[in-house]
């Protein structure tokens, strides 16, 4: 897989990519993540990226002519699966979106900053807006690392054992069980019994109805589907 993420902070979020289970993939190559700087396409001689809006208003726009550069010569070396824009009035982003993109070949993502980008850029070059909560960032670049982390530890090969992330929280609308680990107690904090008792498949019902249990008290809006 391949990820081009366009910003005018590459630095911001580079960092982000350099350690952990991220690097890991991409010292195996299974993930290639580029970052371009979105002022190096600008033809301005002072490599401005932004304007005042022509509505007024407080606030600056990032302006078209650098955007469509970069996406431009992005686009003209290969087909890209996606083309994201970072927004607060995307769409949310969840497992399923996540699950998706990790099949992909190419996506690229693009970093909002100030009070937007050009309505043109979104209008026709961006194939989907997504955001990742309902609050408002100074940039996009903590978005798209987000975006980035989900997807690329879904890929086969990243994770050590790959079946531990279909038991992650969210994978089927469901909150991860509780999880436990050596000792068995713990100044006077015990496992639970089942955990221990080398039952399967009782151990398996036991998790799945801690699930439940946990997402009904946690997160009863994800139940649909599960009552």
């Amino acid at each position: 897989m391949r990820i081009d993420i366009l910003t005018i902070l590459p630095e911001l979020i580079q960092g982000s990519f350099e350690h952990s289970i991220i690097k890991r993939a991409t010292d195996k190559g299974l993930v290639k993540v580029y970052f371009h700087n979105i002022r190096d396409y600008s033809t301005d001689k002072h490599k401005k990226v932004d304007d005042y809006a022509f509505s007024g208003g407080a606030g600056m726009v990032m302006t078209i002519q650098p955007i469509e550069a970069a996406i431009e010569a992005l686009t003209s070396q290969r087909k890209y699966d996606e083309i994201i824009y970072t927004s607060p009035d995307g769409e949310t982003f969840n497992q399923q979106i996540a699950n998706q993109y990790s099949s992909f070949e190419n996506i690229m993502i693009l970093c909002g900053h100030y009070k937007g980008i050009d309505q043109r850029i979104r209008e026709h070059l961006i194939t989907r807006e997504i955001s990742i909560g309902d609050y408002v960032l100074t940039g996009g670049e903590l978005a798209a690392a987000v975006m980035a982390d989900a997807i690329i530890r879904l890929i086969p090969g990243v994770l050590s054992d790959e079946t531990s992330a279909l038991s992650d929280s969210f994978q089927d609308n469901l909150l991860s069980p509780p999880v436990y680990t050596r000792p068995a107690e713990y100044k006077g904090w015990k496992v639970p019994e089942i955990l221990l008792s080398g039952n399967t498949k009782l151990i398996d019902n036991w998790l799945h109805e801690q699930s439940l249990e946990r997402t009904k008290k946690l997160r009863p809006d994800l139940l649909h589907g599960h009552e």
